[in-house]
């Protein structure tokens, strides 16, 4: 085999672009906004990008597609029938694509994601004929699942799910079993119906695995309807953004502000997001900022809970973490934070006043202190809060507690009952981000800062599935 695919994963929303090359000549599939990567990753492989290829119109992240094919000079390839207001090289189901004498893309039809999604086999000339790699599947059939199909409006969520049943159906009748699978979406997007089971796959394994290619048309319906969960409220935004063309990207560094500064902006309302690790945040931070460190989701979450253009300022132990931070947003459309500051936190504050704590324990601390054993140091649970997603808490939570998940809190901190508040999720993240939230409006909060999944184990009570 002369073809080399190279995964470009973008672990923090959860997908992958690809560049898939003859040695010499390559295409790009699915790229972020951030195409320096792809720029540096063709340049090792000493390859020249002449096609850049969209399954669908993204509606988790902002495309590069139109600026590395701009840039690159390839030809930039999107659905005929997608309504676009840049110029590019309309394909359509049954369309031919010639990469070089060893190369071609064959436009395969696989609506179901969206409307007008389109899957792209990659062939290879072998012994005077062509011979199938393998298939970039977009938000298609992905690892033992499929796209979710209620990104276009849930009046369109059961049409779609039928299209996405016949398109998955087409695609391994077409396809022989060794044909390799290359989906975007799946390793924790929330573009997914549910998360990828494997790392790698075949045309051959998802006949085995894939409720897609073994349930009825109906029955994969239904199913798939009801395991829909919510999706971040930044992806009303992305569709529109790849529609139009995006602009550029500027990852050049940000205005810096000082600890005055810093406290106007917290005044006015302004989201004041401390990157540093959740342990780090509960050890000092600044008063009236929102954790949520760089070693998880950040963008993802960050965009789900801000309303979409408040002013944000970074908060970070050093300047590279700040960079990485802006790389995250801009995927998201979030092109210039307002301001950043690194340091420590006592920089960061105007007075000694102006920095808190946030106490943390784990499941065998909840279930002592439900049993009347409240830990030295600690005040007892009155409240115990779920902020999973919804899917998480039918699925089983700890019983007699509150669920709101993280994206309602700022619009629910109303409905979390009086007292002191024991906050969870699945593993802390996500329970940091909300105690600093409950902090912020005069909450007494404790992060239990452990893997849901230990609770049970530790002797607390349980209730819903077991």
């Amino acid at each position: 085999m002369t073809v080399e695919v190279s995964v470009l994963a973008t672990s923090s929303l959860g997908d992958r672009s690809y560049l898939a090359s003859d040695g010499q000549l390559a295409i790009v599939v699915d790229p972020q906004r951030d195409i320096d990567r792809v720029l540096y990753l063709a340049g090792e492989r000493g390859v020249r990008i002449t096609h850049v290829v969209e399954t669908h119109v993204h509606n988790d992240y902002v495309s590069g597609g139109l600026e590395l094919a701009r840039i690159t000079g390839a030809r930039y390839l999107v659905a005929a029938a997608d309504d676009v207001r840049f110029a590019r090289d309309p394909v359509a189901d049954g369309d031919v694509v010639p990469i070089s004498d060893t190369l071609r893309l064959r436009v395969v039809g696989t609506p179901g994601h969206t409307f007008h999604h389109l899957s792209y086999v990659l062939d290879e000339a072998a012994d005077g004929d062509w011979r199938t790699v393998g298939v970039f599947t977009g938000g298609s059939l992905l690892f033992g699942t499929t796209g979710r199909t209620d990104l276009l409006g849930q009046q369109h969520a059961h049409e779609l799910a039928h299209r996405q049943h016949s398109s998955a159906r087409r695609l391994a009748d077409l396809l022989p079993d060794g044909a390799q699978v290359w989906p975007t979406h799946g390793f924790g997007s929330f573009c997914s119906a549910s998360q990828a089971d494997a790392p790698e796959s075949t045309i051959g394994r998802e006949k085995r695995a894939n409720p897609v290619l073994r349930l009825a048309a109906d029955d994969f319906v239904t199913e798939t309807l009801a395991g829909l969960d919510a999706y971040p409220a930044y992806y009303a935004h992305m569709g529109v953004a790849n529609s139009a063309g995006p602009a550029p990207v500027d990852l050049t560094p940000v205005t810096r502000a000082d600890a005055d500064q810093l406290r106007e902006r917290i005044a006015a309302g302004q989201w004041v997001v401390d990157l540093r690790h959740r342990k780090a945040y509960a050890a000092s931070h600044l008063a009236g900022t929102v954790s949520l460190g760089l070693d998880g989701p950040m963008s993802t979450w960050l965009g789900w809970l801000v309303d979409w253009g408040v002013p944000i300022t970074l908060l970070a132990e050093n300047p590279e973490q700040v960079a990485d931070a802006q790389r995250e947003l801009v995927r998201i459309g979030i092109d210039r934070p307002a301001a950043q500051a690194t340091g420590r936190p006592e920089q960061w504050a105007a007075s000694p006043q102006a920095l808190r704590e946030l106490d943390m324990a784990d499941f065998p601390a909840l279930a002592a202190a439900r049993a009347g054993n409240t830990p030295a140091g600690l005040p007892d649970p009155q409240v115990v809060l779920d902020v999973r997603m919804t899917n998480e808490w039918r699925a089983g939570h700890v019983e007699g507690a509150v669920h709101v998940p993280l994206p309602d809190l700022p619009r629910r901190l109303a409905d979390v009952p009086a007292g002191v508040i024991w906050v969870h999720c699945g593993s802390g993240y996500r329970a940091t981000a909300a105690a600093s939230m409950l902090a912020n409006a005069g909450r007494q909060v404790v992060v239990i800062d452990d893997m849901f999944d230990r609770a049970a184990g530790a002797g607390v009570a349980m209730a819903g599935a077991a």
